[in-house]
């Protein structure tokens, strides 16, 4: 039977806030003591992670991610419940607290290592690891108020990140520094995982999420709405999200959106490296001169992908009103495996006619492996000559 390292039995989380004065008007006593509203930041939250299991807490901003986390690292101590944790705790929240900014890098060193629990001799034997880490070499000596913000995170992180405890509590660290730092921590919590530990990821990450993690909450409104694999509740996520900025325009009473379909051919899921055909209907209610469709792909940050546009191969003609279908064939699919947000756009010159955000989610999974952003389309070809030999 699995061990079990965290529990949360029920747990409910009050807060108590000042009310709004109405008016102005109420008693003397009133006045002195106002009136306080409760908040239920959690509402009775129960899950379990196993020992060795990496668990992503996913939910918008305002959903108690971090009054979860205050609960599981013991910052904060629940209203209602208990959370039970089985073994020594490492919370990386706020990166950097604790740190005397009159002090230099490695006096802080010390000094926030030992507030972590670590003795001397450890700290002094994990100083070489803990700064190249940080990739403050030249800065180490300086004093810490001198440091850029990244310098100063990327330090907090770095001794965090050496504790040798059982369970890590990861909120936010992978926004913390350049590409590169990045690319650091990835690889020291592949480390921990590969060690056993277990860890509770919090990020907006979601590629993170499903890379890192073995299983993932989601989290709406203090109350925990789903669990399950990553890719589950990255979509339900998502889904939830793009609910809510879904909304469609048009500057005129043209076009009426009815379809969105992304299909491989044979069935099956959409696949990097394949053929893809995206259908979109849509109802015209009056003849259009020169429509052009296009459908845009978004990652989740906002970031635009790529898009498909009938300008090119659709010209110089009228679409009647009624039904129109139109099919777009990707022979290759060069995007990478995820999740895209979909748009579509229909303009009329340089007029918009219909605009359609959220409108749908494309999921590409694996398919022809490559590592990068997109998939290459490309063949290769060896030749193997006779080398020459020059005698004398």
């Amino acid at each position: 039977m699995a061990l079990i390292d965290i529990t949360a039995v029920n747990v409910s989380k009050r807060y108590r806030i000042p009310g709004r004065r109405r008016n102005g008007t109420g008693s003397f006593l009133t006045k002195i003591f106002p009136r306080k509203e409760e908040i239920w930041a959690i509402k009775d939250i129960n899950f379990e992670v196993f020992r060795g299991e990496a668990l992503a807490v996913v939910g918008h901003n305002g959903a108690g991610k971090s009054t979860l986390v205050k609960l599981l690292s013991g910052i904060t101590v629940p209203t209602c419940g208990r959370v039970i944790i089985r073994g020594a705790l490492s919370a990386l929240v706020e990166v950097g607290a604790g740190f005397n900014v009159e002090l230099t890098g490695r006096e802080n060193i010390f000094l926030a290592g030992s507030i972590l629990g670590m003795s001397r001799r450890e700290i002094a034997r994990k100083m070489v690891g803990i700064v190249e880490f940080a990739g403050i070499d030249g800065y180490i000596d300086a004093p810490v108020k001198t440091y850029s913000s990244g310098q100063f995170l990327r330090l907090g992180f770095s001794i965090a990140a050496q504790l040798e405890h059982d369970i890590f509590i990861l909120d936010e660290v992978l926004a913390v520094g350049d590409v590169a730092f990045q690319t650091r921590c990835f690889d020291r919590i592949d480390q921990l995982r590969r060690a056993g530990k277990t860890i509770v990821l919090i990020s907006h990450d979601l590629a993170a999420v499903e890379r890192i993690c073995d299983r993932a909450i989601l989290l709406n409104r203090g109350e925990l709405v789903m669990t399950g694999s990553p890719r589950e509740i990255v979509e339900e996520y998502s889904r939830m999200a793009y609910a809510v900025m879904s909304w469609s325009s048009a500057t005129s009473n043209i076009a009426e959106l009815r379809k969105v379909r992304f299909e491989r051919p044979g069935g099956g899921p959409i696949r990097t490296g394949e053929p893809m055909t995206a259908h979109v209907s849509f109802l015209l209610k009056a003849p259009t001169q020169d429509p052009i469709i296009t459908i845009s792909f978004y990652w989740p940050s906002g970031y635009l992908c790529t898009q498909l546009t009938s300008a090119a191969s659709y010209q110089d003609q009228t679409l009647h009103d009624g039904l129109v279908s139109v099919d777009f064939v990707c022979p290759v699919l060069t995007m990478q495996r995820g999740l895209y947000r979909v748009d579509i756009a229909i303009e009329r010159g340089s007029e918009l006619i219909g605009e359609w955000r959220c409108c749908s989610l494309l999921r590409v999974e694996p398919g022809k492996i490559i590592a990068g952003d997109f998939y290459l389309q490309h063949s290769c070809s060896v030749s193997v000559g006779s080398p020459s030999i020059n005698r004398t």
